[in-house]
């Protein structure tokens, strides 16, 4: 026999788990920034003359500022609500990816303001504060919580890029030069999906009150609050790990698809875009359960162990082998799992009162490292375009060393974390 007390728990925790569906559906949605490599070619063809390193600035820009949304919406969220910072996210990225449609060659910078600078800010609204509501409602299982909803902003790579791709068809092929092709129509038909899924995902985005609130009374009380937070050097190794960590899966992300076009698989270089997002998206479910078990700190150093040894293998696959596909696929799964376990880490060391900020500020050391990467990566692909895709591998052994760099920082950080308690 139910009590009045049982029901009132069975309707939060319905609530809950509406939280966390709603989620989902907007990180899955948010997950079209991982299709970036189908417009990569056709962007700079038509709009930056070739740059490739011009063209991919767009990209990390989205995601660096990223970032300072997820500051802003942290903030924002915790005066006001969840709820209303996600759907202001959500009118903020449409209206950009709306105006980027209307970029021309004789303006190109601003592809940089409008798909760049305004989609990151929205992404960051809705990202960090859709990742803090979940794991609110389930602070026991917070790794297999933000694995789960950071799988979806995955696997939203794995589900829009043979729509981006048909649609870019469909509107008028692959931009050239001097040619203006099927891309800025294609932003534009994502505008109207980013409206209609946050907007309606924004009415069940709800932060836990009654018992669920009271379950986080001991957490908050080790909470630290951002300012206290920047205080502490823990968070410069966290921030500076993700820095470090990105860079081979954020440069094989952008050039997933040029890289295969490059080795000869030009009929199936689409693949290499589905390989590097499904894994993505796999690896953050996966490795999220594994750190609920294992220990965050522990994955992360495997995590990085493995793009440091992945990243160094790209130049080893002979031209026509669909063995790239496989590598791209593996560098995705490892890539991913750091994105599941960072924002688990930083509730675990600094509490979940204040997570959506606090991650915010650690995500300022991911948009450095899009910055950073996409300039590296940028600049040897324009070297490739002309010695041949060989001459790019460097930028890899570049990130390989970063990983490697990583790793002695989470074994300084773990040292600092036994101290602490």
């Amino acid at each position: 026999m139910t009590t009045p007390l049982d029901d009132k728990f069975a309707v939060k925790q319905r609530q809950g788990f509406y939280a966390v569906f709603a989620a989902i559906a907007i990180q899955l949605t948010l997950g079209v920034a991982y299709v970036w490599s189908v417009f990569q070619t056709g962007i700079a063809n038509n709009l930056f003359s070739g740059n490739n390193a011009a063209a991919g600035l767009t990209f990390s820009l989205l995601l660096s500022t990223l970032t300072i949304g997820a500051v802003i919406g942290g903030n924002l969220a915790a005066r006001y609500s969840t709820r209303i910072v996600v759907l202001t996210g959500g009118i903020i990225l449409s209206a950009g990816f709306f105006l980027a449609s209307f970029v021309t060659e004789s303006f190109p910078w601003a592809l940089w303001l409008t798909y760049g600078l305004m989609g990151g800010v929205g992404m960051g609204f809705t990202y960090s504060t859709t990742i803090a509501c979940a794991q609110k409602w389930f602070p026991h299982k917070r790794g297999l919580v933000s694995g789960i909803i950071v799988a979806a902003l995955g696997f939203g790579g794995v589900v829009f890029t043979p729509v981006v791709t048909r649609l870019i068809e469909a509107f008028g092929g692959q931009g050239e030069l001097g040619q203006r092709g099927g891309e800025p129509a294609t932003f534009m038909a994502l505008s109207a999906v980013f409206l209609i899924v946050c907007t309606v995902g924004s009415f069940f985005m709800k932060s836990p009150h009654g018992a669920q609130k009271a379950a986080l009374a001991n957490d908050d009380s080790k909470s630290h609050t951002p300012r206290e937070m920047l205080k502490n050097p823990r968070f410069y190794l966290i921030s500076g790990t993700l820095l470090l960590a990105c860079m081979g899966g954020l440069m094989m992300i952008t050039f997933a698809r040029p890289i295969a076009v490059a080795r000869g698989l030009e009929a199936t270089a689409t693949i290499g875009v589905l390989a590097i997002t499904m894994f993505n998206s796999v690896g953050r479910l996966i490795w999220g359960m594994i750190s609920d078990r294992l220990g965050r700190i522990n994955t992360i150093v495997i995590l990085l162990s493995g793009n440091a040894a992945l990243s160094l293998l790209v130049n080893m696959i002979p031209d026509g082998s669909y063995l790239i596909y496989v590598l791209i696929a593996c560098i995705g799964f490892f890539y991913g799992g750091l994105l599941s376990n960072f924002p688990a880490l930083t509730a675990d060391i600094f509490g979940l009162k204040h997570a959506a900020t606090n991650y915010g500020f650690v995500l300022l050391g991911f948009g450095g490292g899009a910055v950073i990467s996409s300039q590296i990566a940028g600049h040897f692909k324009n070297l490739a375009d002309t010695y041949g895709i060989n001459a790019m591998f460097p930028a890899f052994v570049i990130a390989s060393c970063c990983a490697a760099a990583g790793i002695l920082m989470m074994f300084i950080l773990k040292k600092l974390t036994k101290a602490k308690t």
